[in-house]
């Protein structure tokens, strides 16, 4: 069995094509279940975020061609269509590629926290679909562990840089005090809930939450001195607002050109700051071509962001050390898995052999034949069968010239060189 990992993120693929890979929500536990369904793959799970969509895999031989070809189907897609984004790792690789995106140095903002969160609620989904095995189990609390090694050791997050915070940081710099401004933010997800701290902390003049459920609205922004409105009253709340950051599930967008021309008209031409965090996005993108509308994407910020990655290089540099050694230590416990199993089927082996001479010997003893002759007879089979299928394969070695076989029936057998 081997592990792979495969995928796309915002590196490799414009936000047009990961949305369309996206994987929602109530979707997502009959595509682990369509993956499993597959012959080569024996444990899955899939991490579906605003900047990737991977595929964790253990699988047997060539079983990553068949996810290759399984991950666009299951979007209805061409391989021609996402294959050029795609990346495909495999064995260590993987492992290294699922430490590193925990860790948040495979993050648009470099080493933000938020990840981690992201990573354990797709390792659970995929364990509520019964998706998970030993392997796959192991290599997530791994990364789970090696990920707080991480922030335990290093700097990476010793600031306070996310997406959520790089969109805030970018309302600054073009409103300078945000005092006098008005903030709505759509959705009530946990990146929602870092803006609005930002925002908060910025001390925004007003608030304003909008989420389907009122109720996680109110609970969000309730304590940051906010108020909360449901889905539908957007349009009657949209021209109030200078700042609107958005990040929701929904697969359809939430704000269209033309309710966002009724906005800047009540608004007499104020200009709106637009922030689109959500994969897919919740602001058609028609909305950017609008006069007095400064609309940004995920893909946007990292213009944005790149002042705080440099300041995080030299720890992100020690978080590829612990990794490096981290990718060592759980190959070591694969490759003693694959051992194990060999071990185990020696051990159950040699046992069967033990039991039929045993059963043998007694019926011999039942029989009346002497203690002595059958405790020979016994240590004599036992020693023929045990070494009937070595002592061939060894002959068969010495005839092909196989020298390796041999050398290593001597480690295996402890047998002197003499």
């Amino acid at each position: 069995m081997s592990i792979i990992a495969l995928g796309l993120n915002h590196r490799t693929a414009p936000i047009e094509v990961r949305e369309r890979v996206a994987f929602a929500p109530e979707r997502l536990k009959d595509a682990l279940r369509e993956m499993l369904s597959l012959p080569l793959v024996r444990e899955g799970a899939i991490v579906s975020t605003c900047n990737r969509t991977e595929v964790y895999a253990a699988v047997s031989d060539e079983g990553d061609g068949e996810v290759l070809r399984w991950f666009p189907s299951a979007h209805g897609l061409s391989e021609d269509e996402v294959r050029p984004y795609i990346y495909v790792h495999q064995e260590g690789e993987a492992i290294r590629h699922l430490l590193r995106v925990s860790c948040g140095l495979d993050s648009l903002v470099l080493g933000e926290p938020q990840i981690l969160g992201q990573i354990k609620t797709a390792y659970a989904q995929a364990g509520e679909a019964q998706s998970v095995g030993p392997v796959l189990n192991r290599m997530f609390q791994h990364a789970f562990s090696v990920a707080k090694q991480v922030r335990t050791d290093t700097a990476i997050g010793a600031s306070p840089v996310s997406v959520a915070f790089a969109a805030v940081n970018l309302a600054r710099q073009i409103f300078g005090d945000l005092g006098s401004k008005t903030a709505l933010l759509i959705g009530a997800g946990e990146t929602i809930e870092l803006a609005a701290r930002h925002l908060h902390g910025n001390g925004v003049g007003r608030l304003v939450v909008a989420n389907r459920t009122f109720e996680r609205a109110h609970a969000l922004a309730e304590p940051l001195g906010g108020y909360a409105i449901a889905l539908h009253e957007l349009s009657e709340h949209l021209h109030e607002a200078d700042i609107v950051i958005t990040a929701t599930a929904s697969q359809l967008p939430i704000l269209g050109k033309g309710a966002v021309e009724s906005a800047l008209k009540r608004r007499k031409r104020r200009p709106m700051f637009m922030v689109d965090i959500a994969v897919p996005r919740d602001i058609e993108p028609e909305v950017g071509a609008l006069e007095d509308v400064y609309l940004y994407t995920v893909d946007d910020l990292e213009q944005v962001i790149d002042e705080n990655r440099r300041s995080r290089q030299e720890a992100a540099q020690q978080a590829e050390e612990i990794i490096d050694a981290q990718v060592g230590h759980f190959l070591d416990w694969l490759r003693m898995q694959g051992g194990t199993a060999v071990i185990r089927e020696l051990r159950a082996n040699a046992e069967r052999v033990r039991d039929m001479a045993l059963e043998h010997a007694l019926q011999q003893l039942a029989h009346g034949h002497a203690p002595e002759d059958t405790l020979r007879h016994l240590a004599h089979a036992l020693t023929n069968k045990l070494m009937h299928a070595p002592t061939i394969a060894l002959r068969e070695a010495c005839q092909s010239g196989q020298v390796e076989v041999t050398e290593a029936a001597r480690l295996l057998f402890d047998l002197s060189r003499d």
